[in-house]
């Protein structure tokens, strides 16, 4: 009885072997009859072609504040930060040798209006003198001799009061010349905005023989500018005028990128010059001639909120071309044509399930995604890739 019960188990152990076997064949079979496809629907979307490129803000309007004397910084009025008015006090410089230059100024000019004074008293001597010589003259009570050194003397008069007076004058420009300096010695804000950066501090010394030493920088900070640098190969797509947004790097961290847009500007006509470049043409370092080559581009953007800081980066992304509400396709899907200027080749899946070819013509495209323009239609199954057949092996391995 105990064989028995052996020679069942092992025919259905054959049974369901040759089941599994029959199964495995035709599974291989169908597998074998065509090729599994990667689709993507075609649909509508935007499009938006645009040029990417690394920015950085600055204020629209500033200055640097500098001293046009030297001396000691006695007082410092700001700090960094603070918000100032036009004309407020800013610095205070140590004006001792400036106020001494104007005394003495002051005093060589009184000096020079005494003289001024006493050489007029002189003029009118010699005037009477003169006139008297002039009359004994006709007279016959004088010699000719006398007439001549009263009219010698008078004209002498005449040219030490015109010399006393080119002195005056020539004193006056410089008392206020050096007035002027006097009052240089405080400094006052030239425009209003934010003091946003000091390179001074109280105490220390100035030089201004050579050049202005800078003290601070005002900025008005409701207005900034975007420096952007654009690859040369790029450049020639960016146009004044045309639509730019960017986000910063501070803003990317929310759950929404706050977005600014503005108008392409400027574009400046020479790149940034290289570090260490002297200007000699025909100097370059061979070292730095193989280095990417990027124009300066400038657009404005109100920051009334204040949201926009100096110094932040920007990625700009300057919008060449758009299409909206278009019917679009992946890019990686398309194959393009030798010489289609703008046409390129698809396989979209058939109604029987078969790939079929279309020639389909582009618009507007980026680097992801592409407008159609003929050749898809919305709904239609766009074949992304195939995964090949296998020749009838199974989806599976024991």
């Amino acid at each position: 009885m105990m064989q028995t019960r052996r020679k069942s188990r092992y025919r259905r152990r054959l049974l369901a072997l040759a089941l599994a076997g029959l199964a495995i064949g035709c599974l291989g079979q169908l597998r074998g009859q065509g090729a599994a496809y990667e689709t993507s629907t075609v649909q509508r979307g935007d499009v938006e072609a645009r040029v990417a490129a690394i920015g950085t803000l600055q204020p629209r309007r500033y200055v640097d504040v500098g001293a046009q004397v030297s001396g000691q910084i006695n007082r410092l009025h700001v700090q960094p930060g603070a918000v100032v008015e036009k004309g407020q006090l800013l610095v205070e410089i140590d004006p001792s040798v400036q106020q001494a230059t104007v005394d003495a100024g002051r005093a060589s000019l009184a000096g020079l209006r005494a003289q001024l004074k006493d050489q007029q008293a002189q003029h009118r001597l010699a005037a009477q003198q003169h006139t008297r010589q002039r009359r004994m003259a006709l007279d016959g009570a004088t010699r000719l001799e006398a007439v001549q050194e009263a009219e010698a003397a008078l004209a002498s008069a005449s040219a030490r009061i015109d010399n006393l007076r080119a002195q005056i004058a020539y004193m006056q420009a410089t008392l206020k010349a050096d007035e002027v300096r006097l009052g240089y010695t405080r400094i006052y804000a030239p425009m209003a905005g934010t003091v946003v950066s000091i390179d001074a501090r109280e105490g220390q010394t100035l030089n201004a023989t050579y050049q202005t030493p800078n003290i601070l920088r005002i900025a008005d900070l409701s207005g900034m500018t975007v420096w952007t640098d654009v690859s040369e190969a790029d450049v020639g797509r960016v146009k004044p005028g045309m639509p730019v947004y960017f986000t910063t790097l501070g803003s990317q961290g929310a759950d929404v990128a706050r977005r600014w847009e503005s108008v392409v500007r400027q574009i400046l006509p020479a790149p940034p010059r290289p570090e260490g470049q002297n200007g000699n043409e025909g100097a370059a370092n061979p070292a730095t001639a193989t280095k990417a080559v990027v124009y300066t581009v400038l657009f404005d953007v109100d920051n009334a909120d204040g949201a926009l800081m100096p110094q932040m980066t920007a990625q700009a992304f300057f919008q060449t071309d758009s299409a909206q509400n278009v019917i679009v396709a992946p890019l990686s899907a398309l194959v393009p044509l030798p010489g289609g200027q703008g046409h390129y080749q698809a396989r979209v899946v058939g109604r029987d399930g078969q790939a079929e070819i279309r020639q389909v013509r582009l618009g507007v495209r980026n680097r992801h995604v592409a407008q159609i323009n003929e050749g898809l239609s919305e709904g239609e199954q766009l074949i992304l890739r195939e995964t090949p057949d296998q020749g009838g092996m199974p989806w599976f391995q024991w």
